[in-house]
């Protein structure tokens, strides 16, 4: 196979639908002005790269600038006349049909997704200059594709909010699916592997179909319905170039992304009523005046029929439990179900699924099955590690006994929530039977025998850690006080507080499978300035830190630290009894497995939250 294409004097990066946030929402793609093509994109149902294929660029002069393995399979026969004709005439693109492994072929595609990240970090000024904006960007990335009337076709569910967007969407798609639909689901941040923002009918695609149907997949992964969520914002979300919806969501919104989106509640409705319509249907949650007063103008304006999704009533399950966790999940279902019900109606489904129930009848049997059977990731969800059945032989051994709760609650308002649920669930657990589990002696010699170890539950300790990082963009004053003065009215309150700095870099996307090398050297300075506020939200008062640990190598602390009395933590020699900062996240993993380890009647109750990224790297480690 040989293909040659004749590129503008501009380096052209396309965007992938859908991709413009790798670790948070709104990194930018960028257009360059230098002598290279490079191509990447996906849409909902154009989700990989295309496999055994190898790119290579080069200038009128013959310098390479530009290899890839395995990125292009994409069909350039289908750019318009027009496209083509802007290209231009600086370089040549050849692709060269190769055998290359699967594994080797994915690792390639994630980096050449990470060289589409601007940023080092989230925050930061864009290392690109250009006068396109994201959305503008995607446009003419979908245009350069062949895509647009692709997307245009697509029967969307458009979602927006601060709170709730993966959770709703996540309702939504389980619903239909039980429904009887073909469902294609994009939502973002991942946490682990960036194929997670992608599932077909419930199931993320496999590395296989990521790579192998990047670029002509359309009609493979055809779907009934898109339920698509915002990134960041919604008026210049790349996902905003959806133009004909059927139906629109609003979730909770809260102060979040004020560097982006405003200082004012108002300003931030404003950008999440961008993805409005004209005249096509929109459903939001309770709001607080100023959020409702500004969705409501944005909805008058357009002719847009806004309504308020009622928060769903438990009794209408018919005994069946929502699988998300957390009183606030109730709000997010409502919202699901409004959409699911108007989704259904627009696109005349209704009455050919449920024939004789009108749509203010009972809820229908597969709607409450979905929302049953929902399933989202490192929100409010709960890992016991097994670990140590595997790694360790003592007697003393017991995986219930290390248990982590992971929510990537990183605004004020989620703060809350993520406090509630986790105050619930640990006194609920408060009161589990006597633990027991088989463990195993070494006798010596290669030979050993597995006994029954029983601890009563009477002679358990429970300590609640917090495990804790969140970008330098968030204001930990705000997010650490919420958390402790909401478990703390709930009768919940930290033992320890580990900061912990992220394993995930915000720039470089990475598989499922690899985990990132630690570094002695690594910067701590943001870990130990979310203990100075830790231990001030604590005492009530500033506490100095000794400058000269900051610059010094961390090392973990000793196994006992764990153990120690905090009831009247006060530093003292500037001895922090209350918290520590851990050198990396694989480390504090371990050091926990081996304090509970040395303490058979030890139970450590770990709550992860502050940033999605850490979420995802704990739920990598635990999952190896």
């Amino acid at each position: 196979m040989h293909l040659m294409i004749v590129p503008t004097n501009t380096f052209l990066k396309c965007g992938a639908f859908g991709l413009s946030n790798f670790h948070e929402e709104e990194n930018q793609f960028s257009i360059r002005p230098r002598r290279r093509f490079s191509c990447l994109a996906t849409s909902l149902d154009n989700q990989g790269f295309t496999r055994n294929y190898k790119f290579h660029a080069r200038t009128k002069s013959g310098s390479n600038l530009h290899r890839y393995s395995n990125l292009c399979g994409f069909g350039y026969s289908s750019m318009s006349s027009q496209v083509l004709e802007n290209i231009g005439s600086s370089d040549v693109i050849r692709v060269y049909l190769q055998d290359v492994p699967l594994s080797s072929s994915y690792e390639t595609a994630m980096d050449a997704l990470s060289s589409l990240i601007t940023r080092q970090k989230r925050g930061e000024q864009s290392n690109v200059a250009g006068k396109y904006g994201k959305l503008e960007r995607m446009l003419m990335y979908l245009k350069i594709l062949g895509l647009e009337e692709h997307v245009a076709g697509l029967r969307v569910i458009h979602v927006a909010g601060t709170k709730g967007k993966g959770s709703t969407c996540t309702f939504c798609e389980a619903i239909l699916r039980e429904s009887g639909f073909r469902t294609g689901l994009f939502t973002s941040p991942h946490l682990i592997d960036v194929r997670e923002r992608f599932c077909i009918d419930g199931l993320e695609i496999s590395e296989e179909k990521f790579l192998q149907h990047f670029w002509n997949s359309w009609n493979i992964l055809k779907v009934d319905v898109a339920i698509i969520e915002v990134g960041l914002g919604g008026m210049r979300d790349s996902t905003n170039v959806i133009k004909e919806p059927v139906v629109c969501g609003i979730t909770s919104l809260g102060m979040d992304h004020l560097d982006i989106l405003g200082n004012t509640l108002g300003q931030i409705a404003l950008h999440k009523a961008g993805i409005f319509k004209p005249q096509i249907p929109a459903f939001t949650v309770p709001q607080l005046s100023e959020a409702m007063e500004v969705l409501q103008e944005r909805a008058r304006e357009l002719m847009v029929p806004l309504e308020v999704a009622v928060p769903l009533d438990s009794e209408k399950l018919g005994g069946i439990k929502i699988s998300l966790s957390g009183d606030h999940q109730l709000i997010n279902a409502g919202l699901a179900v409004s959409l699911c019900k108007c989704w259904l109606q627009r696109t005349g489904n209704w009455g050919k699924i449920f024939h004789n129930d009108s749509l203010e009848s009972d809820m229908p049997e597969a709607f409450r099955r979905g929302l049953s059977i929902a399933y989202l990731s490192g929100r409010a969800e709960i890992v016991h590690d097994t670990f140590s059945k595997y790694y360790y032989s003592s007697i003393y051994e017991n995986s219930e006994n290390l248990i982590f709760y992971l929510d990537g609650a990183h605004s004020p308002e989620s703060m809350d929530a993520c406090a509630k649920w986790f105050s619930s669930v640990v006194k609920g657990n408060s009161k589990v039977s006597p633990l027991s589990s088989p463990s195993f002696i070494d006798l010596g010699n290669g030979y050993g025998e597995h006994i029954e170890n029983k601890v009563e539950e009477s002679n358990v300790i429970s300590k609640q850690i917090l495990l804790f990082n969140c970008m330098e963009v968030r204001d930990p004053h705000v997010l650490l006080p919420r958390l402790v003065n909401a478990c703390s009215s709930s009768g919940v309150h930290f033992t320890k507080a580990l900061f912990v700095p992220n394993m995930s870099r915000y720039n470089k996307v990475t598989s499922g499978t690899s985990i990132a090398s630690h570094s002695s050297s690594s910067d701590l300075s943001w870990q130990f300035s979310l203990q100075r506020v830790w231990e001030k939200v604590i005492h009530g008062a500033d506490v100095i830190l000794d400058q000269s640990s900051m610059n010094c190598t961390v090392s973990l602390p000793p196994l006992e630290f764990l153990y120690e009395d905090s009831s009247h933590c006060e530093p003292a020699d500037q001895h922090l009894a209350c918290s520590a900062v851990m050198p990396s996240l694989p480390l504090t993993i371990k050091w926990l497995r081996d304090c509970v380890k040395e303490n058979p009647s030890l139970r450590v109750q770990v709550l992860v939250t502050g940033s999605l990224h850490l979420v995802g790297d704990v739920l990598k480690l635990l999952r190896r």
